[in-house]
């Protein structure tokens, strides 16, 4: 179960970042793109003014709703990294007492800790597919390129629902791993490479 888990939290993030990679050029040519327009509409426009109008005519300029597509992308690509970063237990935490915790204590608090995040990550994910349901039903759509912002929510709800289900599964493990794992009285917390 757990290669299962890990294999399709790796998909899911991998898909993630090809669209962070994506929406990374989409910035970069749409700054291109508006400083080239500047400069078109500016001293080139002066010196150049043939050059300029034929630059212009073709489109130079920044693309239009690269906003758009980046919120609607980071938002996805955010969600896609969060059953990945909870498999492997990567949120970050600040443990300076827990390493003089007992183990028992120690083991306790980590599956409390899988266990919350696994609720809020259901939260979460259930409050995204009302709010989906909620921007599809009103036909609600972006200023620029007028797609439907339900289409972004419903990208990052895929994410959303993966890591709810990261978020049972560690919850789970965590629990069996408190109940079942110790020797002697002492347990110690797996961490999984």
């Amino acid at each position: 179960m757990q290669r299962t888990m890990e294999k399709a939290a790796r998909y899911t993030a991998v898909a993630g970042g090809i669209v962070l990679t994506l929406l990374i050029l989409i910035t970069c040519l749409s700054v291109l793109g508006r400083s080239l327009n500047g400069m078109f509409h500016g001293w080139v426009g002066q010196v150049l003014p043939g050059l300029s109008k034929w630059a212009l005519d073709m489109g130079v300029g920044p693309i239009t709703g690269d906003f758009e597509l980046v919120e609607a992308g980071v938002a996805f690509a955010v969600f896609a990294s969060l059953p990945l970063c909870q498999i492997n237990s990567g949120h970050a935490s600040v443990d300076i007492f827990a390493k003089s915790f007992p183990p028992r204590l120690s083991l306790f608090l980590t599956m409390v800790t899988e266990i919350l995040f696994a609720l809020v990550l259901i939260l979460i994910a259930w409050r995204l597919f009302d709010g989906m349901l909620s921007k599809r039903r009103y036909g609600e759509t972006t200023f620029l390129l007028q797609f439907p912002i339900w289409w972004a929510y419903a990208l990052s709800f895929v994410g959303a629902v993966m890591a709810a289900i990261a978020g049972i599964y560690m919850a789970a493990k965590r629990t069996g791993e408190f109940l079942f794992r110790h020797k002697q009285g002492e347990c110690e917390v797996e961490r999984e490479t």
